[in-house]
């Protein structure tokens, strides 16, 4: 709904691993050291870049989500004000979109600081 803000700076996620993935209704919930996310919209998960697993609200996500346990961060990408792209060091990505002109699709907190509403 507001876009990536160009000031977000993700960067403190670099080394940090994802020990544990929530699934609500409408959300999917995951953590990468001090960083968290609660996100409302489609999430898609590439290797090598190919699809291998996607969640969306009011579905369970596909099994491909658990590969992204205890995996460190080797890199966390903005590309414009709707997709942040968290590489990871098994040659997986995550790709999360602000895809919605009317609704709030992401919340991100860091640690020690208010949380950014996308």
């Amino acid at each position: 709904m507001y876009g990536i803000p160009k000031e977000l700076n993700l960067d403190v996620m670099a080394g940090s691993d994802c020990t544990q993935i929530r699934v609500g209704q409408f959300d999917m919930q995951f953590s990468f050291g001090e960083v968290n996310f609660a996100i409302q919209s489609r999430i898609c998960l590439f290797k090598n870049e190919v699809e291998i697993g996607a969640w969306e609200e009011g579905k369970w996500p596909d099994c491909a989500f658990y590969e992204i346990m205890n995996v460190p961060v080797e890199s966390v990408r903005i590309h414009g004000a709707k997709e942040i792209v968290i590489t990871l060091e098994n040659s997986l990505s995550i790709h999360l979109c602000d895809n919605s002109e009317q609704f709030e699709t992401m919340q991100i907190s860091i640690e020690g600081d208010d949380p950014w509403i996308i």
